[in-house]
């Protein structure tokens, strides 16, 4: 079997006479396994250690039994001391005594009796391997532990345990291909063999065996450990790319991404895409992209609440960071939204929480430069000017996308799109049909209006219908159409501005081909007759 990275990593710190190495990971029957293996392999370890392995319930158990009396953390710091031959001791859960959370606190006594016996340990060839949830190290032990970092099942690993599960079904149960298996195994990345485990085994439960489908109850295992973190919120969508009214050229650009963390982009040697900042006006289609996306990649969705984030303990916004970054590394591949960026990072030029939003900010805008995991981040704002220009350079993200007002070809897939769900979805005998007449007339007359307002349109018309105890009829639309006022107009000023930082620096997420030619513009200055629609035009034909 070939020596893995771990195993090697953990032989050169025995074997470089390293006296504490610090391994935070739930899965310690993986570990414990792990270091038996290099322990055991004289060409990583040379020289032959016994193994003991302490839990506070059982004491010290090595391989001709347990040692009496060594539940206490000190009788086992004891046992380790006298302990006159090399070994690797294995100290489960240790972190309870070096503070496991702010609310308790460190037992000074037991790090000192560690420290105390630091020389015992050089000089006889010991080592004394913590493993915990949690990586908890006190400040008076930061120089002499060792951290080494323990990565959660491969795919080759996960379909090792999915062929053991189903070598005790009945064949006629399991409906999978090897293909099938492999891409199981792939989606059940991010979990632990436990986890991991447990998903497979509720997929034979409710499915009475093993099929290609089972791949939505390890989506819904993900979910559970996004869940776990607090900061992080499981986004279910079943919108699809069709549920989006234009954008084709942003739409474009994702679907020529999809697939790209798969063996056969590898094959091309392409990087996974870092991500997507989307900016423009509010109400034009950014949220509805980010849902979509999930359907469109066949990955989860994850939610960042930047409200979460911020926590009322001083350190805890860091944490919370750190947390939430790591569980969208641990469910990877996956989508990692963040909504309204620009309100999560608004602090930074006040200094007004002493440093807090600009330690998360530097927390984040490292981890998006140097990511290795296949985590797609799509970013939307608002208001860019807020935002700092460190997060708008390139390498952060891979694409600016500039979503601006519908155009008239725009509008007219949105009110499509809303009408033919409405009559879908109602039983109701309705007076109108999403036809390109009536869709372009409703088109012409609602020049300004965003996509959600087009929405809100529709629904007041069916309300309209509703009192009247009728179908929905066009005149119903055109009403309401004429009793809105749209947020061009409101916010004109607002638009001009970010149509004008768009025109350089972003991408424009419509297609040249639903561009309008230069007409009356609602979000123009006053005097202006000139369409100053945002974003570079690239086209991303497919």
């Amino acid at each position: 079997m070939a020596i893995t990275k771990f195993e090697r990593d953990f032989a050169n710190l025995v074997n470089a006479g390293f006296p504490y190495i610090y391994i935070p990971s739930y899965e310690e029957d993986r570990i414990v396994a792990a270091i038996e293996s290099s322990a055991g392999n004289p060409d990583l370890i040379k020289t032959k250690r016994g193994i003991f392995v302490w839990t506070q319930t059982e004491g010290m158990v090595g391989e001709n039994g347990k040692l009496r009396d060594t539940e206490s953390p000190m009788r086992a710091i004891d046992a380790i001391d006298k302990g006159g031959d090399p070994a690797l001791y294995i100290l489960k859960d240790f972190h309870v005594y070096f503070g496991a959370d702010r609310a308790s606190r460190p037992d000074y006594a037991v790090i000192r009796r560690l420290r105390d016996i630091i020389t015992e340990l050089k000089n006889n060839r010991k080592t004394v391997i913590f493993i915990s949830s949690k990586l908890v190290i006190p400040c008076d032990m930061e120089k002499e532990i060792s951290i080494l970092d323990f990565a959660l099942p491969t795919v080759p690993e996960i379909e090792e345990k999915l062929n053991e599960l189903i070598a005790g079904l009945n064949p006629g149960s399991v409906n999978l291909s090897a293909e099938d298996k492999t891409l199981l195994a792939r989606s059940a990345l991010g979990l632990t063999m436990q986890e991991a485990e447990n998903a497979f085994c509720r997929a034979i439960v409710t499915r009475h065996g093993l099929d290609r489908s089972a791949i939505s109850v390890i989506h819904e295992e993900k979910n559970q450990v996004v869940k776990k973190t607090g900061v992080l919120e499981f986004v279910k969508s079943d919108l699809g790319i069709d549920d989006i009214g234009g954008l084709e050229n942003l739409k474009k650009w994702l679907i020529r991404r999809n697939g790209s963390w798969s063996e056969r982009a590898k094959a091309y040697a392409l990087p996974a895409p870092k991500g997507v900042l989307i900016t423009g006006v509010p109400g034009c289609g950014k949220s509805l992209t980010a849902k979509a996306m999930s359907a469109i990649w066949g990955l989860p969705l994850l939610k960042l609440d930047m409200g979460k984030i911020f926590g009322g303990i001083v350190g805890s916004s860091e944490e919370n960071m750190r947390k939430a970054i790591a569980t969208a590394e641990a469910v990877s591949p996956s989508i990692l939204w963040v909504d309204e960026i620009e309100k999560g990072f608004s602090g930074l030029r006040s200094g007004g929480d002493s440093g807090t939003s600009a330690r998360v900010f530097g927390t984040f805008l490292t981890w998006m430069q140097e990511k290795t995991e296949p985590v797609f981040v799509i970013a939307t704002a608002n208001d860019i000017s807020a935002l700092p220009p460190e997060l708008l350079r390139k390498g952060r993200f891979d694409e600016i996308f500039f979503v601006d007002l519908p155009t008239h070809s725009e509008r007219k897939k949105i009110f499509s799109l809303h009408i033919a769900k409405r009559i879908k979805n109602s039983t109701v005998p309705h007076e109108i049909e999403p036809s390109d007449a009536v869709c372009d007339e409703l088109a012409d007359l609602s020049a300004g209006y965003v996509g959600a307002e087009i929405e809100q349109i529709v629904i007041s018309a069916m309300y309209e219908a509703f009192y009247a105890e009728r179908g929905l009829q066009k005149s119903d639309i055109v009403k309401a159409i004429r009793d809105t006022v749209p947020l061009s107009a409101t916010q004109a000023e607002q638009i001009y501005a970010l149509r004008e930082w768009a025109k350089e620096r972003a991408v424009l997420a419509t297609a040249v081909e639903d561009r309008e030619a230069p007409a009356d513009d609602p979000s123009s200055p006053a005097g202006s007759s000139i369409n100053t629609q945002g974003g570079r035009i690239v086209d991303f034909d497919l």
